[in-house]
């Protein structure tokens, strides 16, 4: 969720008694300008939640084969300075925290030999397989295949990998299957299929969906991919990295949230002292 503030918080009132806010006077009403510095923490809080959110999805698919690790991105926000002319001394810019995007890592998992031979991993860290799902093509990393009960090669979720001339299709008759190092699929019978690899020239501007699938526009076909058949590659989430930001993460949160109960105990202890004087 983004946190964006667009401008001094104001709040009308006819009348308003002393407090630790600063009121001005415009008319026969009370501008109110509210204290920005409890805004300022919670919109860093509100990074400190998205950032554990990543971090715990990456901790979830720890196991799973063709996931991509995901960081998230943020950046100072100034607000912008709304109707100087209404206060004395002028408004000043105040810096938020806005979470500005989630960025990929494409860096590569592991590659393991799993001994199934329709199995595929990339050599590279830039091709991905084709999917066929009912919204149209997706991408993955995950080469973790198998056959169907109709003969379709599929990923874990029973999507068909596409290959060049469309879905791949095995035969009864096809034995001793092999994946050569340009994606071609052969057996005893002869071809099957060649993979349909792609690759992206913005890796950046994918979109995921699930757990090891990727949306994305203008794919560029690899005419000679380097791909490893009966292996696959494992998720590049290394934990220890992942739960050392967690913790950094939690014990920021903790800090913040003990600073901003500190900053309200203060304004109150204000507000009693001012009433009190003004009693």
């Amino acid at each position: 969720m983004n946190f964006n503030w667009h401008g001094s918080c104001l709040i009308n009132h006819e009348r308003t008694m002393l407090g630790s806010e600063r009121a001005h006077h415009s008319g026969t009403k009370w501008l109110t300008v509210m204290d920005n510095s409890q805004l300022i923490g919670l919109s860093r809080q509100m990074v400190l939640q998205r950032k554990m959110d990543v971090i715990a999805n990456n901790l979830a698919n720890i196991n799973t084969s063709g996931y991509k690790a995901d960081n998230l991105m943020f950046e100072e926000y100034v607000m912008p300075v709304a109707r100087m002319n209404e206060f004395r001394p002028s408004d000043r810019e105040l810096s938020y925290v806005h979470d500005d995007r989630i960025a990929h890592q494409f860096s590569a998992g592991s590659v393991i030999d799993t001994g199934n031979p329709v199995n595929a991993a990339f050599n590279d860290t830039d091709s991905f397989f084709t999917i066929q799902t009912p919204g149209g093509d997706r991408y993955t990393r995950n080469g973790e295949f198998d056959i169907n009960a109709q003969g379709q090669l599929v990923t874990t979720d029973g999507y068909p990998v596409m290959g060049q001339d469309g879905p791949i299709i095995f035969t009864t008759e096809d034995t001793n299957v092999n994946i050569t190092r340009d994606g071609q699929i052969t057996s005893d019978r002869g071809d099957v299929g060649r993979f349909s690899v792609v690759t992206f020239a913005d890796k950046q501007a994918l979109k995921k969906e699930g757990r090891s699938l990727f949306a994305g526009e203008n794919p560029t076909p690899v005419e000679q991919p380097n791909i490893l058949g009966g292996r696959i590659e494992q998720s590049n989430v290394k934990g220890v990295v992942e739960i050392s930001r967690m913790i950094e993460v939690t014990r920021s949160y903790a800090s913040l949230a003990k600073s901003l109960s500190q900053t309200s105990e203060l304004r109150q202890t204000a507000i009693d002292t001012l009433g009190k004087l003004s009693a």
